[in-house]
């Protein structure tokens, strides 16, 4: 088997809807080049699985790849900042060089013209039409079926999470035994030439399952992975795990969790306060290794969330909501991760930075001067609350959602015990969990459509004229993103917009 982890090597984009190609005219050419002439010649690159391993390797370096002109467009840690920056619980502490800022106010998903919205489709899409190159070539390839099993899994694996990633964006929120037939967005499963209308919601999260249970199917027969940085049948389980907890499948949803935690440990106390940029964290089911010689510079995760020296962290260090950190128990080790007063001297900061109240140091790298961490994805933690979650909303299961989610919040709070809650009680005492273990990873908008509730940033520390949207209520068309006006105009209207 060949790895050559995180290559510069990747495959065109292909088989994306046909416009989304055009649509980002300032990206880097070789990512998005249409033109078969200047193409990586597919009957190469799937000749070997020695061969195809360039391009599922090309695949995890477009993860923290930069995107076109714009340097908050870091692969998926640009998604990662958006889905934090609109909801409650992440607090800009000043304007600073203004990143994020217009994301911050819910101004910039409802423009269709945004880079948050062409980045969110393009980038999504890139992936997706990798992986089809992939899934429909490999199994001609010469070399052992475990690789070819292999490959293919993680190809299928990545369809499926960039499909979830997305509809969840620009479709409505789906509601289990509800009306799901609202538009999505086009399935796009092979090379296609030509505007493919978008199909619905339904459909969309069928083909996403199909490929999930494809991809754990072939990993049960695959070469293992040699890093985290690869995704294997724990990966596929946890997106699985994440897939039925926003459709409300909760049965499936807690078995799924519990299967893809199985083989990871949680962190210990002291781990908990400086392993969250490292990819030897024993939690990380699947994150990237930043090697030292692709740097990120200032399209880095940590040049706005951490303590490296860039003119964002500098001035603007990012904050908690001063009524979640509140919650946090004095004796639990994620209390430590977050500074109220502003003034503690221990806490690490930016080179020539400011201290402002309730700044976070979780994201703290060894070396400030140089932007390069590892970037988590999925962590076992998420899996224990994704478990307890499931289990309290079943039938009969609560005592069990109570053993689950004991054995993850004693390792942060050893004064932890048993809850005691029961009904919704119990579900917001998970959920209040859910907001501090996973603060600043990206889930924080996801969790709020799924759980179809109101954004509501009022009374915490939020400054009214940086974050300016306070409320916005559950379900209005404002929890939908917009399609990038170029896929509008390139399809002819083929591809419709969502409610402005």
């Amino acid at each position: 088997m060949k790895i050559l982890n995180n290559t510069n090597i990747k495959l065109p984009v292909l088989g994306t809807v046909f416009t989304a190609l055009l649509l980002f005219t300032g990206c880097k050419k070789d990512a998005l080049q249409k033109d078969p002439s200047e193409m990586i010649n597919t009957e190469i690159v799937f000749a070997t699985t020695d061969n195809a391993y360039s391009a599922i390797n090309g695949m995890h370096r477009l993860m923290y790849y930069q995107w076109y002109s714009n340097q908050a467009a870091g692969g998926q840690s640009g998604n990662m900042i958006y889905m934090d920056a609109l909801g409650e619980d992440f607090v800009m502490t000043a304007q600073a060089n203004g990143w994020f800022i217009s994301e911050y106010k819910w101004q910039s998903h409802r423009s269709a013209t945004s880079s948050i919205n062409q980045f969110n489709y393009g980038f999504y899409y890139a992936l997706i039409g990798n992986a089809n190159e992939i899934i429909n070539n490999i199994d001609n390839a010469v070399g052992p079926d475990e690789d070819k099993n292999f490959i293919k899994g993680q190809a299928l694996t990545y369809r499926a999470w960039s499909y979830f990633q997305m509809i969840q964006l620009f479709g409505n929120r789906y509601v289990k035994g509800g009306d799901n037939s609202g538009l999505g967005l086009p399935l796009i499963l092979e090379r296609t030439k030509g505007a493919k209308p978008r199909n619905t919601v339904e459909e969309v999260y069928g083909q996403i399952n199909k490929d999930l249970d494809d991809a754990i199917a072939l990993f049960g027969n695959a070469a293992s992975r040699p890093n985290v940085s690869h995704l294997n049948i724990d990966v596929a389980k946890g997106v699985k795990a994440r897939v039925a907890l926003t459709q409300q499948d909760y049965v499936a949803a807690a078995k799924f969790a519990k299967e893809a935690r199985a083989d990871y440990t949680l962190m210990t106390q002291n781990q908990y306060l400086n392993s969250f940029v490292n990819i030897d964290n024993p939690e990380w089911i699947w994150g990237i290794h930043q090697r030292e010689d692709q740097p990120t510079y200032f399209y880095s995760f940590y040049a706005y969330v951490g303590n490296f020296s860039s003119t964002n962290t500098r001035g603007n260090p990012k904050a908690i909501n001063s009524l979640l950190y509140d919650k946090i128990s004095s004796t639990d080790v994620r209390k430590r991760l977050w500074d109220p007063t502003g003034a503690d001297n221990s806490f690490p900061l930016a080179a020539s930075g400011v201290r402002k109240q309730y700044m976070t140091r979780k994201f703290t790298l060894p070396n400030p001067g140089n932007s390069n961490g590892d970037l988590m994805f999925m962590r076992a933690s998420e899996m224990f609350l994704i478990e307890s979650e499931a289990l309290a909303r079943t039938a009969g299961m609560e005592n069990q959602a109570k053993e689950v989610l004991l054995e993850l919040a004693k390792t942060r709070d050893a004064n932890y015990t048993l809850s005691t809650n029961t009904g919704a009680n119990l579900i917001e005492e998970i959920l209040t969990q859910r907001r501090v273990e996973l603060w600043g990873e990206g889930f924080r908008f996801y969790d709020l459509k799924r759980l179809n509730l109101p954004l509501n940033r009022n009374g915490a520390n939020h400054i009214a004229s940086l974050a300016v949207e306070f409320s916005v209520p559950a379900g209005a068309k404002e929890w939908q993103f917009l399609i990038p006006q170029g896929e509008i105009d390139r399809t002819l209207g083929v591809v419709v917009q969502n409610p402005l």
